[in-house]
């Protein structure tokens, strides 16, 4: 698949999913988050900042259902790597006790983050805890995760677009791209 004429990052190596595949799947995951949830009057959406931003929002839109949301603010990478330490930089604010949550990530690389979160939130009590990540990496996890709703399973590549980064380039990107890791190396050093 080409580049599109806006092309911004001279990184990208190719795009992975388009705009309108983002859109259909979120959709779909929508529809299926409304009819699993439609007895509940207390669900709430629980994204990881900040990749989870456009993937969340545009995931809401399409719940048809009562629904809040809050985020919490993880740390866990650093450039491309992830660097297996979770630190929770800033903690939701509503109480979770009670709650039908579903925990909103961007990507599932290891499973560290998404492992360690889980575990905290099981501790405050909500009345179900879920698990909606855009993309998975099963190539790369390290820990047993059970994502219940997916968006994409992608290769091992590291990507861009859609709110995912690399050092804060290519969130605001409308697709998912796969980075030329060597070529970013090269731009940084210049």
């Amino acid at each position: 698949m080409g580049l599109p004429t806006d092309f911004r990052y001279d990184f990208i190596a190719k795009v992975l999913i388009t705009p309108e595949q983002i859109e259909q799947r979120v959709t779909k995951l929508g529809l299926e988050i409304t009819e699993d949830y439609q007895d509940s009057d207390h669900l709430m959406l629980l994204g990881l900042l900040r990749g989870s931003v456009m993937f969340i929002t545009d995931l809401m839109r399409r719940i048809h259902r009562p629904l809040t949301m809050d985020f919490m603010a993880i740390s866990s990478y650093s450039g491309s790597e992830s660097s297996g330490f979770v630190r929770i930089d800033h903690d939701h604010k509503a109480s979770i006790a009670g709650w039908d949550v579903i925990l909103v990530d961007d990507i599932i690389d290891s499973g560290h983050t998404i492992h360690t979160v889980s575990k905290l939130l099981m501790d405050r009590n909500p009345r179900s805890l879920k698990i909606c990540a855009l993309l998975d990496k099963p190539s790369r996890h390290k820990r047993h995760i059970t994502i219940d709703y997916c968006g994409f399973s992608i290769p091992d590549e590291f990507v861009v677009g859609y709110g995912l980064d690399i050092d804060e380039k290519g969130r605001n990107l409308p697709y998912i791209a796969a980075v030329d890791l060597e070529r970013y190396k090269a731009g940084n050093r210049a």
